[in-house]
C-alpha cells in the first residue's frame, strides 16, 4: 500500500504527457489563433507552431514541465505575456477524511494585504509605498476591501511632502487598481489612460470612479526593476508620459498586453494577450522595450536615490522654514549614504561616556544607553556622526587640544542638545 502511494505520488509529482506532445501544441496554436488580440500575428504564429509540431521538434518532450518550458521561450520573445504553467494534479488522499473547503476567492489577496507590502512615512516626510501586486476591485464599491486598503494607505500618507511608490518586485495585475492609484496624483480630466484594444473593441483604464482628494503637486517617485511587469509597467508609464513622476531603477520587463490562461490538456494552460495598450500621449506602449527609468540606478540602489531627489525637490521649493533644517540634514545624511565619507579611526570614538557607551562596527559606531536597544550611528563628514533609523538627529564628537575626543553633543535638527563627556 505505501510503496503504491509512493509511486502515484512520484507519477503526481514528475508526470509524463499522456497525449502527443503535437497535440498538446496544436491545442495552443488553436488558442492563440482564437484569442491573441491581433488576428493576423495569431494566425502566423499558430502556422508556424503546428509546422514546427509536425517536424517533430516537441516529440521528445515527454515531461510537461519540459514541455510548458520549451513552449514558453518559443513565444516569449513574440510577446513578453505568453507563458505555459502546469499544474500537477493533487496527490492522493493519505486518509478519507473530507476535503477541506476551498478558501474564499480573494483569501491570498487578503492574505498578503492586497498587494501593500509596506506602507512607511520615511523621514523627512517622505510617503512610501511597496506594493509587490494590484489587486481588483469593482468600481461603484468603495466597501471592497482592495479599495479600502488604497484607500487607508493614501490616508495614511496624506501629510507626506513628497510620495515613493515603489514597483521593483510587482509582476502586474489588475487595471482598476493601476487607474485608482493614477488618479490619487493626477486631474480627474487628465487625458493619460491607456486605452486596450482586442477583438472585439476597446476598453480605458481610466478609472470610473477616481480617487476623491488627488494630490497633484506632491513630487511623485516610481521605483521599477527588471521584475516590474504588466500593470505595474502600465502605472509607471502612465505617469511618467504624463510627466507626473520620475522613474528611478532599471528598466522594466516589457510585458504590455493583458489576457489570460487557457487550458491547453495534460494541466498546462497558456498564457495568452488578448489586447494591447496604446497611451494617448506617446501613441505606442512598453511592450518588448520595458519602461525606461528618468534616473538610472541599481535597482537595490533606487530607494535611497529616490529619497534623495524627494528631498532635494522639497528643499527646492522650501528652502526656509521651520521643516528646511531637518529636510537638510536628512538630505545629508543620505548622501553620505551613497558616498560613505573617510575619516578618524572609528576606535578613537569607542568607550565609556557619561551614561552612554559608544561600540565599533563594521560600517560605523552604536551608542548604547543602558537597558535601551543600540542606536546605529554613521559618519556624516570628520567627527560628525548622524543616527541611521533617524538622519534627523547627530552625534558630534569633540576633541580636546592634544586631539583626543573628550566628549559629544547628541543634537536633533530644530531641538534640544545633549553633552556626554567621556
Amino acid at each position: 500500500m505505501k510503496l503504491a502511494f509512493v509511486a502515484a505520488l512520484a507519477l503526481v509529482t514528475t508526470g509524463l504527457v499522456q497525449a502527443s506532445p503535437r497535440s498538446v501544441v496544436d491545442e495552443a496554436a488553436t488558442m492563440i489563433e482564437n484569442n491573441y488580440f491581433d488576428p493576423a500575428k495569431a494566425r502566423e504564429i499558430a502556422s508556424e507552431l503546428r509546422k514546427e509540431a509536425q517536424a517533430g521538434r516537441y516529440d521528445a518532450l515527454t515531461d510537461p514541465r519540459e514541455l510548458a518550458s520549451t513552449i514558453t521561450r518559443r513565444l516569449r520573445p513574440l510577446d513578453h505575456h505568453f507563458n505555459v504553467l502546469w499544474r500537477p494534479a493533487p496527490a492522493p488522499a493519505l486518509t478519507t477524511a473530507p476535503a477541506a473547503s476551498s478558501p474564499p476567492p480573494d483569501s491570498s489577496e487578503r492574505r498578503n494585504a492586497f498587494g501593500f507590502r509596506r506602507v512607511e512615512m520615511l523621514p523627512g516626510a517622505i510617503g512610501y509605498i511597496d506594493l509587490r501586486f494590484f489587486a481588483d476591485f469593482a468600481f461603484g464599491k468603495p466597501t471592497e476591501p482592495a479599495r479600502q486598503m488604497a484607500d487607508a494607505a493614501l490616508a495614511m500618507l496624506s501629510g507626506a511632502d513628497a510620495m515613493i511608490l515603489d514597483l521593483r518586485n510587482n509582476g502586474g495585475g489588475s487595471p482598476a487598481m493601476v487607474g485608482y492609484l493614477v488618479s490619487a496624483f493626477t486631474p480627474p480630466d487628465a487625458d493619460i489612460y491607456n486605452v486596450f484594444h482586442n477583438r472585439d473593441g476597446t476598453e480605458s483604464e481610466r478609472p470610473k470612479d477616481p480617487y476623491a482628494s488627488p494630490r497633484l503637486d506632491v513630487p511623485l517617485y516610481v521605483l521599477i526593476s527588471g521584475r516590474t511587469g504588466s500593470a505595474a509597467e502600465a502605472a509607471a508609464y502612465t505617469l511618467q508620459a504624463a510627466r507626473r513622476a520620475v522613474t528611478v531603477g532599471e528598466p522594466s520587463g516589457g510585458a504590455a498586453n493583458p489576457g489570460g490562461e487557457f487550458p491547453i490538456g495534460e494541466g498546462l494552460n497558456l498564457f495568452v494577450s488578448t489586447g494591447t495598450p496604446i497611451n494617448p500621449i506617446t501613441r505606442t506602449n512598453w511592450e518588448g522595450a520595458g519602461v525606461k527609468p528618468d534616473v538610472r540606478v541599481a535597482a537595490d540602489r533606487a530607494l535611497e536615490r529616490a529619497q534623495i531627489l524627494a528631498l532635494e525637490a522639497m528643499l527646492a521649493k522650501s528652502a526656509e522654514g521651520p521643516d528646511a533644517l531637518e529636510t537638510r540634514w536628512i538630505l545629508e545624511a543620505r548622501r553620505a549614504q551613497q558616498s560613505p565619507p573617510k575619516g578618524a579611526p572609528l576606535a578613537e570614538y569607542a568607550g565609556p561616556y557619561t551614561d552612554v557607551t559608544i561600540s565599533t562596527q563594521r560600517n560605523g559606531l552604536l551608542l548604547q544607553r543602558g537597558s535601551r536597544p543600540p542606536v546605529a550611528l554613521m559618519r556624516l563628514k570628520d567627527d560628525a556622526f548622524f543616527v541611521t533609523d533617524e538622519p534627523f538627529r547627530r552625534v558630534l564628537f569633540e576633541r580636546d587640544a592634544a586631539g583626543k575626543v573628550k566628549g559629544f553633543q547628541l543634537v536633533r535638527a530644530n531641538g534640544p542638545a545633549t553633552w556626554f563627556p567621556k
